[in-house]
């Protein structure tokens, strides 16, 4: 297959992701119902720059993908390693991963999904903190401009900008953002892009300044899109210190406040929001609190465009309490109420906007 044949098949797989293709002619987003409704599929953010893949870390594999789809998804977020994609920074990328990559949205394309291309950092490459030397404001745009090159203007392909930064002021992760969008937008790419907040972004933490120098809803407010075309990530557990990684939902209610109180924020001021990360254990009250975070989006779909729950992927260990990769053909206790959320296959018949159209 020659070199444009394989561009073709990719932009024709790209654009059956979205079956109901006027609503690309609407920037506002505006839908009876969220637009985004999916996974996360880890994995490919395992290990370090020097991981082997199929031994330290993988991609989806296509039973994988097949299975959340038939449950009615339309978006997958892939994680992945920024310095196994850019090994130097302001270099090119890696063009064995970055095939890797391609490879893994067009699989996610082919089964109807959209894709939200996650580096999933938290706001560092390998050990130097972002906005530091060597990974300025300048190092961070320049990655972004070499990926958004490779998938720009491919409708269903989302841009995430960074998982959960944290231990960085916000003025200064607001930089880096912004730095990141030009970089972006100069390449000539109209791809929506999710814009987290620092502090982890999560949801109850959203008007807490913990690092000095504002908090994120105040400082993030000062994001800059030529297109203003970008959505606000965020993330929210429903254990107590909302960190995700405990069996319990002792922090149920602050996370339906904290997913209120964005919700608000995000009317108010005219924005949309897009919750990136969310999960909870398989008991009953956990059940209870998930059913109330999809309510709250459900309910305010004029302000959210959607979900990924976290997390699933052919790795994600067995035991892990939020863990709805599926084992022996079986669901897990989880997927009843997802599903519910998902609105079974109806969630494909929702066109998004993923890439502005131009004029």
């Amino acid at each position: 297959m020659t070199g444009l044949a394989k561009k073709l098949l990719r932009q024709s797989l790209a654009v059956a992701v979205l079956l109901a293709s006027a609503a690309e002619t609407d920037p506002s987003f505006a839908a009876s119902q969220l637009c985004y409704r999916g996974v996360n599929l880890s994995g490919a953010e395992y290990g370090d720059r020097t991981g082997v893949l199929g031994t330290n870390y993988t991609y989806p594999s296509e039973d994988t993908v097949r299975y959340f789809a038939k449950k009615g998804m339309n978006v997958v977020r892939l994680p992945f390693r920024w310095e196994r994609l850019q090994p130097v920074l302001g270099q090119p990328l890696d063009g064995a991963e970055l095939q890797r990559l391609r490879d893994a949205v067009d699989l996610i394309q082919e089964h109807g999904m959209a894709v939200v291309l996650d580096p999933h950092n938290f706001g560092y490459y390998d050990k130097d903190q972002l906005t530091q030397a060597p990974a300025t404001d300048l190092a961070f745009g320049d990655f972004w401009a070499r990926l958004a090159v490779e998938f720009a203007n491919q409708k269903g392909v989302v841009f995430g900008l960074m998982n959960e930064p944290h231990d960085i002021k916000a003025p200064d992760w607001l930089e880096a953002a912004n730095t990141a969008i030009r970089s972006i937008r100069t390449v000539g790419a109209r791809n929506l892009v999710l814009v987290p907040g620092t502090n982890w972004t999560g949801a109850s933490s959203w008007a807490a300044d913990k690092l000095g120098g504002g908090a994120n809803d105040a400082v993030m407010l000062g994001v800059k899109d030529p297109l203003d075309f970008y959505a606000f990530e965020f993330h929210q557990y429903l254990d107590a210190d909302s960190s995700g990684t405990h069996p319990v939902c002792d922090g149920s209610d602050q996370a339906k406040q904290g997913l209120t109180d964005v919700t608000a924020w995000l009317r108010k001021n005219g924005k949309r929001g897009f919750l990136g990360e969310f999960g909870v254990a398989a008991n009953q009250p956990c059940l209870d609190g998930l059913k109330q975070v999809f309510d709250v989006m459900a309910d305010n779909s004029d302000v959210w465009l959607g979900w990924t729950y976290w997390a699933a992927g052919d790795w994600w260990p067995s035991q892990e309490p939020l863990n709805v990769q599926p084992r022996g053909g079986k669901d897990r206790p989880q997927m009843k109420t997802i599903t519910t959320a998902v609105g079974g296959k109806t969630a494909l018949a929702v066109a998004c906007a993923s890439v502005k159209p131009e004029g």
